[in-house]
């Protein structure tokens, strides 16, 4: 019983002695000043700065550890640690319920705070107050948490038309709060101006399609990275067609190629009659490009030809002649706008219904 009165004066001594530093402060008397130092774990990043007469800062990464190391003159003296919500340790009694929050005593006269995985809210003033037989001292400590960049809001990979309007959208969590940039990864990796959660392209091309990087940084550790894909659909364009020459009896191939997307549909036709892989004819069509074979050609394979390239947004074609050796070629492969109108509707409702 005797113990616990003592104690309690002790307590009780020990808060008087902090209004008594308050008024002191108030009247611009600072008190004697303390052997108290911050410190963190080596090797972790730390930089210290004046805060305000009195007060020193030690900067913390989140999930670090923190030693606040107070040294006192003597081993009589009665020590306690405070922040701002309260007592954390009373001499050797802890009265905080945290379990990440322990002393460090290397040596007698040690009484340092140990704080391990520092978190966001442990950030504030910390004061370590020592009663002497003679006067109160104490000094404080304010404790920097910082965050490293966290990418928490991304825009998914998203499907436009040509010519439309596209926003990207990028949040990031940090303390300090992170500087986000832009960047298209194309070879020329063309970084986009200024610093913003939002991209907004307007009137979007088939060269912008790919994929868009968010990097959100700053100085407590190394950048978030994330992607999104942009892909553009626009109608087929014919980027190469191929005549030929061919000897009957011979094997000849026709050649279409064409740039879309989605991938266009081929057709092929003879005048205004479709072709189809029968009697000595074969088509092949891959993305992109499309052959017309003729195992044996005779006679009546010599003429005009109409590849025909279709997707949802657009149809296109080109005309292409397979001819006798010596004869000359009234066209070249070249994008023909003689053919019917009809036709290339058809084609396109042929493609997409897929009849």
């Amino acid at each position: 019983m005797r113990t616990y009165w003592l104690h309690s004066v002790w307590v009780l001594g020990f808060f008087l002695s902090l209004f008594s530093l308050q008024v002191l402060a108030f009247w611009n008397q600072p008190p004697a000043e303390v052997n108290l130092s911050p410190i963190t774990i080596p090797g972790l990043p730390v930089r210290s700065v004046d805060f305000n007469r009195g007060t020193d800062n030690i900067t913390v990464r989140q999930g670090d550890t923190a030693i606040l190391r107070c040294v006192v003159e003597d081993k009589n003296s009665k020590v306690a640690w405070l922040n701002r919500s309260g007592i954390i340790f009373a001499g050797h009694d802890k009265w905080s319920l945290d379990p990440r929050v322990e002393l460090e005593k290397r040596h007698a006269l040690e009484y340092s705070l140990r704080i391990q995985k520092v978190d966001v809210y442990d950030e504030g003033s910390y004061t370590c107050s020592v009663q002497t037989q003679h006067e109160p001292k104490t000094s404080q400590v304010y404790l920097i948490v910082q965050v490293p960049p966290k990418i928490s809001n991304i825009s998914s990979d998203v499907t436009v038309n040509e010519g439309s309007n596209v926003t990207l959208v990028c949040m990031a969590n940090g303390r300090p709060e992170p500087v986000i940039t832009w960047r298209h990864l194309t070879p020329l990796g063309r970084e986009f101006e200024g610093e913003e959660e939002y991209l907004e392209i307007l009137g979007i091309t088939r060269e912008q399609s790919g994929k868009y990087e968010c990097k959100a940084a700053n100085e407590v550790s190394s950048a978030d990275v994330k992607q999104v894909k942009v892909t553009v659909n626009y109608p087929p364009t014919i980027t190469e067609s191929k005549s030929n020459e061919a000897t009957t009896g011979r094997q000849a191939s026709l050649k279409c190629e064409a740039s879309a997307v989605p991938a266009p549909d081929f057709e092929w036709y003879r005048d205004d009659t479709r072709i189809n892989s029968a009697n000595g004819l074969e088509i092949k069509s891959t993305e992109g490009q499309s052959s017309l074979t003729v195992t044996n050609v005779t006679e009546e394979h010599y003429g005009n030809y109409t590849c025909v390239a279709a997707n949802k947004l657009g149809v296109t074609n080109a005309s292409l002649v397979l001819f006798r050796p010596g004869s000359v070629r009234g066209i070249n492969g070249s994008v023909s706008l003689a053919v019917p109108l009809w036709l290339l509707a058809a084609s396109l409702f042929c493609l997409l219904s897929k009849c």
